[in-house]
């Protein structure tokens, strides 16, 4: 039996896909199963049981014998979300809780932190844990995501076997209801099919040239694939980057979206708005050395590879992972 929060959602969801294709088919689904367009990310997928994220302690005090492994995965995720009482109860207490269970029941976790919260890069991109009390997000999203992975480094109390990932930003099928939140590009894709060119951040750092501000984008078939690979190896406990390890810009990003769609390249620069520009991140890549040196050795998605997957085999089709 494996257990997956946030089981509706995007990397959730991909996630069940990844382990019923290893035929782990005992799959309990944890989530609120409110929107009905995010549930359609379930749909064919083999799943025991679905237990709403309320009732999951409860349910889990009663079948812990049977759980073999759990993914939590579940999070409020809005970075412009300024509920500090959301993230507080979502990201931080009930993860707290899951925590504190997979030790007293001996259930090997894996959570997902995020690269939020490395802010403006001031510390690096390195997953020491060593800089993780030094780091300073930029919104409440990454201050709850940092303020778990601290208290986790301050925890005697531990599952045997635990890895916490730095997500960077990642990318893929089963994205359809996140809305503003989802990628940058399944953005650029719709605007591309509905108006034929493609709208960027202009660059108000001097160092950076309009469009040529970089980040870390890592698809989700690899970030599953880690998942999968942790599950099996349990040791090495930590907490891990999760990147592609390479830092792309975001016109690299538009002219393969266009490239993937058979369209010449068009883009329009419109400034960063103000509210934002001071806490804009300029450039982000993850250090993939760590989860190396554990023996993950598969290689990573290229952007070229990426994209071209997920607009061809995905988004024009309106197809599920």
């Amino acid at each position: 039996m494996i257990i997956v929060t946030g089981a509706a959602g995007f990397i959730g969801s991909c996630l069940i896909s990844r382990l019923n294709a290893d035929n782990f088919n005992y799959i309990i689904a944890v989530d609120d199963f409110s929107n009905e367009e995010k549930n359609r990310n379930l749909v064919g997928k083999k799943i025991k049981e679905r237990v709403h994220r309320d009732n999951f302690f409860e349910w889990l005090d009663q079948n812990y014998e049977e759980v073999e492994f759990l993914f939590h995965i579940g999070a409020r995720t809005d970075t412009t979300e300024f509920d500090w009482s959301i993230f507080e109860r979502l990201n931080i207490n009930y993860s707290k809780t899951i925590w504190q269970k997979c030790y007293d029941y001996q259930i090997p976790l894996v959570y997902a932190s995020s690269a939020a919260t490395y802010g403006l890069g001031e510390h690096g991109y390195e997953d020491s844990e060593a800089i993780i009390p030094l780091l300073k997000p930029l919104n409440p999203y990454g201050d709850s995501k940092n303020d778990f992975d601290k208290w986790v480094l301050e925890q005697d109390k531990k599952p045997f076997f635990w890895a916490g990932l730095k997500f960077f930003n990642v990318y893929g099928p089963n994205e359809y209801h996140k809305g503003r939140m989802a990628s940058v590009i399944f953005h650029a894709f719709h605007q591309i099919r509905n108006s034929g060119k493609m709208k960027l951040f202009r660059s108000h750092n001097p160092d950076f040239k309009d469009g040529e501000q970089m980040r870390d984008f890592i698809y989700v078939k690899d970030l599953i694939e880690v998942c999968s690979y942790l599950m099996h190896c349990r040791r090495d406990s930590g907490i891990y980057n999760l990147g592609s390890g390479k830092a792309r810009t975001f016109l690299d990003l538009a002219n393969n979206t266009f490239q993937a769609l058979n369209t010449p390249s068009t883009i329009d620069f419109v400034d960063t708005p103000a509210d934002i520009r001071d806490k804009y991140q300029y450039f982000t890549q993850a250090s993939m050395g760590k989860l190396r040196s554990i023996g993950y050795d598969k290689p990573f998605h290229t952007l070229e590879e990426g994209i071209h997957d997920y607009v061809t085999n995905y988004l024009l089709t309106g197809t599920y992972y």
